[in-house]
């Protein structure tokens, strides 16, 4: 590494620039793991609670057969929608709690997935997600071609998805739902490499400790979404079923 004291001020500049890329980077990172950490302890907690000798308790009634169930599979929409709305005028520890009370409420709309599929396909699927999420992201980080058509063609097909979901619980087609899993693992891996450009993109060495906590947070809740998304059609496409 060049000693600073004998880097010209342009040089001195741009390692300041790449200290607080990497800083802010890893804060995006950190943030999401924490929330997927968060997530995967409350859906494996809300299991155990929903479940007793095969049948469910009454928590799991209440959650998995009861109007409850729509609330808590709403929630982390509505949590989305009013976070990303808000955050700039909020506090950035307030925003940060936010977060981390989105992947909680997250955790507990997915622990039907748990219930759906074996441990061990879960686990499995896990993985392949987590290895593909870091090698798309790390291209994302990494290359130099501007991917923002790409981002807006996958943008356009999102909406796409959204709206054939929604018809494909009225119709209930198991060949529809395996071409949505597919072109749902694209747009997501896709989505990942563009996001993460756009979050690198959105750094301002200028910005001071809060603006940049918002954006970290921000960063980490749509990196976390594609990651979900992501995990849900691979779990679709090669999911065991219990």
């Amino acid at each position: 590494m060049q000693d600073r004291r004998f880097m010209s001020s342009s040089q001195a500049q741009a390692a300041n620039i790449d200290a607080g890329l990497r800083s802010y980077m890893l804060g995006v990172y950190n943030h999401m793991t924490i929330g997927m950490a968060i997530t995967g302890f409350f859906a494996y907690l809300t299991k155990i609670m929903s479940v007793s000798e095969g049948m469910l308790t009454p928590f799991g009634t209440a959650i998995y057969a009861s109007p409850l169930k729509w609330v808590i599979m709403l929630a982390p929409l509505v949590m989305v929608f009013w976070l990303s709305a808000k955050v700039q005028t909020m506090k950035p520890e307030s925003a940060r709690n936010l977060f981390y009370a989105f992947a909680a409420i997250m955790g507990i709309s997915l622990s039907s997935l748990l219930l759906v599929f074996t441990g061990e396909s879960v686990i499995r699927v896990f993985f392949l997600t987590a290895a593909s999420f870091s090698a798309l992201s790390i291209y994302g980080y990494t290359t130099k071609k501007n991917l923002t058509s790409m981002g807006s063609f996958l943008i356009m097909g999102l909406v796409g998805l959204i709206l054939a979901s929604i018809v494909n619980i009225f119709l209930a087609s198991s060949a529809m739902q395996f071409i949505i899993s597919v072109v749902g693992v694209l747009i997501f891996a896709g989505l990942t490499a563009y996001d993460t450009q756009r979050i690198k993109l959105m750094y301002q060495a200028s910005d001071d400790r809060g603006t940049a906590l918002k954006k970290s947070i921000m960063g980490a809740l749509t990196l976390y979404l594609d990651f979900i998304n992501m995990f849900i059609m691979l779990l679709q496409l090669l999911g065991n079923r219990e």
